[in-house]
């Protein structure tokens, strides 16, 4: 019996974990950007994801909505996770605070995109959406 209790209390920590983990991801994340998108806060940055049919942009925002340039950026891509498939989305720099790349297809109501880049000065922003 009190192994079994054990098993209960580990399970149950378990479903606590993984049932808390969605809301700590959207913790920084707001209802919508200036774009129409959904904006997540990445080390004191904004980071909106707007995707249109086969276009996928990220607008990149200091905290007071300045726009960050986005010139120089380097290694920036999208993940993405859409209908059992993964697919990685190289990004280019556009002016004045833009990275852009070209989806295959449409994104799905459940996919999920992770957006990672390197800028101009050396740091790294990052940004997860999910369920656009």
């Amino acid at each position: 019996m009190h192994n079994t209790r054990r098993t209960t209390v580990k399970h149950l920590i378990l479903a606590l974990a993984i049932a808390a983990s969605p809301l700590a991801a959207a913790a920084h994340e707001t209802a919508k950007g200036p774009n129409g998108g959904p904006v997540v806060d990445s080390s004191g940055h904004h980071v909106e994801m707007v995707a249109k049919d086969t276009s996928l942009v990220v607008y990149l925002t200091e905290g007071a909505d300045k726009p960050l340039a986005s010139a120089g950026t380097k290694n920036a891509r999208a993940i993405v996770q859409d209908g059992g498939n993964t697919a990685t989305v190289p990004l280019q720099p556009a002016e004045p605070n833009k990275l852009v790349g070209a989806l295959a297809q449409p994104l799905g109501s459940g996919a999920r995109v992770v957006v990672s880049a390197t800028m101009a000065d050396g740091h790294t922003v990052q940004a997860r959406f999910a369920g656009n």
